[in-house]
Formats: structure tokens, sequence, C-alpha cells
């Protein structure tokens, strides 16, 4: 392959990373627990936009125990909705990754062909 074709193909993969990770950064995810009593709303690159606690989690004639509830499944819809930020960034990223860890002429990338920094979106 000579250098201007892989040249070209640089190019377009920067193209196509740079184009999903606007997806990501324009993606909303919503994780939630306890049957919906608690949601947690985060972008696609996990970031955590906005948590709704329902009134029903609140039982407020035992605030500690309730304080610690609350506490779990805030914990849980955050836990699920990372678990839905992976699927959506592996989706988005995980061709481009390859990608790179497939190009000829020693162009992989360090760790089996993953892009460095690309778990921590």
């Amino acid at each position: 392959m000579d250098m201007q074709a892989l040249l070209q193909q640089a190019q377009q993969m920067q193209q196509q990373l740079l184009e999903a990770q606007q997806q990501l950064d324009e993606a909303k995810v919503e994780g939630t627990s306890g049957g919906g009593l608690v949601k947690v709303n985060v972008n696609g690159r996990g970031q955590v936009e906005d948590i709704t606690i329902d009134p029903g989690a609140i039982d407020t004639s035992d605030t500690t125990e309730t304080a610690q509830n609350v506490a779990d499944l805030v914990l849980a819809a955050i836990r699920d909705a990372e678990s839905s930020v992976e699927e959506l960034q592996q989706e988005k990223m995980g061709p481009l990754a390859e990608g790179l860890g497939g190009m000829p002429g020693g162009g992989g990338m360090p760790g089996g062909g993953g892009m460095p920094g690309l778990s921590g979106f």
C-alpha cells in the first residue's frame, strides 16, 4: 500500500472518529432502578446529567434507612446507565478501534488494537 493511500485512510478514520465522538456527546441514555423509582440520565460519554427520584422512594418514618435505600437506588441506576453507555460506545467506536488495530504496516495500537483512552468516554 502506498503512503498516499495510507494517509487517506487515516484521514477518513479520523473523520469517522470525530463524528462518532460527536454522536456520543449528543446521545442521551437513561438508567433506572427500583422499578423506575430512580432514573439517571447520562450522555454518551457517561457523564451524569440528571437524577430523578420518585417521592415514593422516600419513607419519612425511617429517614436513616430511606437515605441508604435511595443511595443504593441511585448507585444501581448509575450502573444501569453505565452499562447502556458501554454498549453505545462499543456500537459507535468499536469498529473504529478494530480498524486501527488491523491497519497494515504495523499500524496497530498497543493493547490488542484498542484506542488509548477510549474506555474513558
